[in-house]
């Protein structure tokens, strides 16, 4: 493109105006708005100067992007453009579907593998497994593409036919025919009755259908008996906050407030209340949350927090206030920003970080333990802004050690487990399938046989204390000492996987599980040792306890 006068003097006419409708629509100050004007000049001639003058050709398209997620990154995370080849991301993200084949996929090495189909979608239909190397997609070549384009491969409209060719880990290569699909994410992976009737659903995403698929695995524990009911968000990073409104609907009365939003723009601050009579307002409910439970989640276990109307069991979450609203742009691709913070029924917000208070000009600030305030439930509990949702009865998880995540990461798991499936075939374990002894110690000689390292905190904080102690003199004394200390933490995998056996144990039963039974099959089989779940039971089983919680 070549520049001339008349183009320059016709860009900055143009910026003048838009500039000025801008201004006048959104009542910005004189001043405020020379800066917009001032801003959009200089960025026209940058990019001017670098059209006629730059030693290369110009990629505009990148080169545009790249500019408009580096202006964004200085506000928050969720303030995002969505490029039109991005689309799919975004609707995604709204709605929980896409077209393709139904598998999750990891990179390892040189290839992706399937690692995870979803039962009764396309790939498992046609026969793919976990643990299957994707060689090629449509006869193109897979070794060494980013898992991002092999997923990109394998998307595609509902009915468009593809051809997978894999390789099993006995080294046979298969290649499969079939058709995409329109493969829906459900809201709800898992619903079931457990002992002594309680109800159990699992809730992964606040899409379109959410509250429609919690009312119906609702209504269908109901029907089976359900007395009490377990409402699991822990990991769910939320979604439309219309969705939570409608959940929170579910117990309790009409036009009650859920949320209300406030804006710098006066017609985003909106109140946001129950619009219809309530499913149940008596059946006892728990509310799961953890550290990933962020968003709308908080909005429904905050809210039923604040009304007394479940007790919140976990950790505290992830601290996500903002509302975000998506808009359409030119050629096809759109905006999400940040328009608004909510506050719960009691006032509270319980946004964490101050993304305009940058540490070190690059991390978020938590809101200062000065700032915050204290706000209270129907009943008069108290409940604090500023740093999530707070559980009313708070679990620890405990924490892999170091060896079992090493262990996870590096797919010594995943890949015993595939060994395992391929060992057994025709022996279909149950759900709630104990691994054998001897299956283990077939995995220690597997691990054992294989090079790779780790460390423990222990080992790095004894290391950290030998330079402390060696800068102030004092390592010689103490070094017959620190030694005997340093050989007693520093790996043994030997030793260690003895000494985790039993959180090791949990991850390869619920992979092996997972083979046979899918994600319902994982997800039953994770109550086995499930913290959250034994607390919560616990909870059930004393109404006593479950009231004096609510200050019933």
């Amino acid at each position: 493109m070549i520049y001339n006068k008349t183009m320059r003097n016709t860009f900055r006419s143009l910026v003048l105006i838009l500039a000025t409708t801008f201004i006048s629509n959104f009542g910005y100050s004189q001043n405020n708005g020379f800066e917009v004007i001032r801003s959009l000049e200089i960025m026209n001639e940058i990019y001017e100067n670098l059209e006629k003058y730059y030693v290369d050709d110009l990629k505009s398209g990148s080169m545009s992007k790249a500019a408009i997620d580096a202006m964004l990154k200085d506000l928050d995370p969720y303030t995002v453009y969505y490029h039109e080849t991005d689309i799919e991301d975004y609707q995604l993200m709204t709605t929980g579907q896409y077209g393709g084949i139904g598998a999750l996929i990891r990179k390892v090495d040189d290839y992706s593998y399937i690692t995870e189909p979803y039962e009764g979608k396309p790939a498992q239909v046609a026969g793919l497994r976990a643990g299957d190397k994707i060689i090629a997609i449509d006869g193109k070549d897979m070794k060494d593409k980013p898992s991002s384009e092999v997923s990109t491969a394998l998307k595609g409209p509902k009915g468009k036919e593809l051809e997978v060719e894999i390789e099993r880990p006995d080294g046979e290569k298969k290649k499969f025919t079939f058709n995409r699909d329109e493969i829906k994410l459900p809201d709800v992976p898992y619903s079931g009755l457990m002992e002594n009737n309680v109800g159990y659903i699992k809730l992964n995403s606040f899409t379109r259908t959410a509250h429609q698929e919690v009312l119906a695995a609702y209504t269908d524990l109901k029907a089976e008996g359900m007395e009490k009911l377990i409402l699991d968000l822990r990991g769910n990073g939320g979604g439309l906050l219309i969705e939570a409104v409608k959940i929170v609907n579910m117990f309790v009365p009409k036009n009650e407030v859920v949320v209300t939003t406030k804006a710098r723009v006066a017609e985003e601050n909106r109140r946001y209340t129950t619009m219809s009579a309530p499913t149940d307002l008596d059946i006892p409910v728990v509310v799961l949350i953890n550290e990933g439970s962020a968003s709308a989640s908080e909005i429904v276990a905050g809210s039923l927090q604040d009304y007394d109307r479940a007790v919140i069991v976990g950790t505290t979450s992830f601290g996500k206030g903002l509302v975000q609203r998506t808009y359409d742009l030119s050629y096809g691709s759109k905006m999400k920003l940040t328009i608004a913070k909510y506050y719960t029924p009691s006032g509270r917000c319980v946004q964490r970080l101050e993304y305009y208070d940058r540490v070190d000009g690059d991390r978020p600030e938590e809101v200062p333990d000065s700032l915050i305030q204290i706000f209270h439930t129907t009943n008069g509990r108290e409940v604090i802004d500023g740093r999530g949702v707070e559980p009313d009865a708070a679990v620890e998880p405990g924490e892999f050690s170091r060896l079992t995540a090493v262990l996870f990461g590096q797919n010594f798991v995943f890949d015993f487990a595939t060994e395992y499936y391929y060992r057994n075939l025709g022996n279909t374990p149950k759900e709630d399938f104990d691994l054998p002894e001897s299956d283990y110690e077939a995995f220690k000689q597997y691990v054992l046989e294989r090079e790779f390292t780790y460390s423990t905190a222990s080992e790095e904080r004894l290391k950290k204390m030998k330079e402390t102690a060696e800068a102030e003199g004092f390592y010689e004394d103490m070094k017959d000492e620190y030694e005997a200390l340093l050989n007693k933490v520093v790996p043994s995998k030997e030793r260690d996987l003895e000494k985790f056996k039993d959180e090791i144990i949990q991850l390869l039963e619920n992979e092996i599980v997972s083979r046979y039974h899918y994600q319902n099959g994982r997800a039953v089989h994770a109550f086995k040792d499930d913290v959250f779940m034994q607390r919560a039971m616990e909870i059930f089983k004393s109404s006593d306890e479950y009231n004096t919680i609510l200050g019933n």
